[in-house]
């Protein structure tokens, strides 16, 4: 099983035609079909299930895509950092939640950036479950999310506290001098799913049972759009929205008889590479 034949699976499994996949790959038709069949020898399954016009992956086939997906980020990341190594110093992959790169990594990433340009800098956004996966399997060296992480080879802290605000658009004035629980539940609010334990929970107990949101999204930095020049709610960590009020743009609504829970975000790292990432962030 050599590299090429996965990645030539990876691209069939999305276009799902041995036609497109050749024209992607720029390699015959019948090298697609070729690579396949090997695979599905070597492995003794069938990954694909072929009708005239189309294939669509089999249970196993569903099954194998996640490792073959692990694979290739894995292998294009190694091969990446050795091929870099002549010219930067230090390497670190960084993996971290888009709300906490918005509110606390960007500045310090910019500013590492210009007094230590030998430093490679390799960022990816993500959810928190994710991330906390890509790192066992050593596509990271240090996530940042909302979900800790314990086990001997990683070392794992708090690194912020943040709290939930309720925002809307600077020109909506309704309660202006605060809202209650339940005038929340009369209103449009856009869910934004932060996965944030505690605070996801809480948010969603807020709503009825089954309660269907107008717009639901897991990525915060995405919502904000959805706000602007409207008369829309949602809650966002103080520390993302804090950019947008003092633009006048958001204004933060006080919340009169209820209060969300802190935010917890850690700092989840591979003790090999502790000095360099402590160095950065802590």
């Amino acid at each position: 099983m050599d590299i090429e034949t996965i990645r030539t699976f990876l691209v069939l499994s999305n276009t799902k035609n041995f036609t497109r996949t050749a024209e992607q790959l720029f390699i015959a038709q019948s090298t697609v079909t070729n690579r396949i069949s090997e695979l599905e020898k070597e492995l003794n399954i069938s990954l694909f299930a072929r009708t005239n016009r189309s294939v669509e992956l089999t249970p196993e086939g569903e099954q194998f895509l996640i490792y073959a997906e692990k694979v290739i980020e894995l292998t294009d990341s190694s091969l990446a950092e050795i091929s870099s190594f002549h010219k930067f110093e230090n390497h670190l992959r960084i993996g971290s939640s888009d709300s906490i790169y918005d509110g606390h990594l960007a500045p310090i990433i910019l500013e590492h950036q210009k007094h230590y340009p030998n430093d490679a800098l390799k960022i990816s956004i993500g959810l928190s479950s994710h991330l906390l996966e890509q790192l066992q399997n050593d596509i990271f060296d240090v996530v940042f999310t909302y979900l800790p992480l314990n086990k001997s080879q990683f070392h794992c802290e708090i690194y912020k506290q943040d709290t939930m605000v309720l925002v809307t658009d600077i020109q909506n004035k309704k309660y202006a001098k605060g809202i209650r629980q339940h005038e929340l539940l009369e209103e449009s609010y856009l869910m934004c799913n932060f996965a944030l334990q505690d605070v996801g929970q809480f948010i969603r107990s807020i709503f009825p049972k089954y309660h269907q949101f107008s717009l639901e999204i897991d990525d915060c930095s995405k919502i904000v759009p959805f706000l602007l020049g409207q008369n829309n709610y949602t809650f966002l960590p103080q520390d993302m929205a804090t950019p947008y009020v003092l633009e006048k743009k958001l204004r933060v609504i006080p919340l009169l008889d209820f209060q969300t829970p802190v935010i917890n975000c850690y700092i989840i790292g591979k003790k090999s590479k502790m000095k360099l990432w402590k160095e950065l962030f802590l």
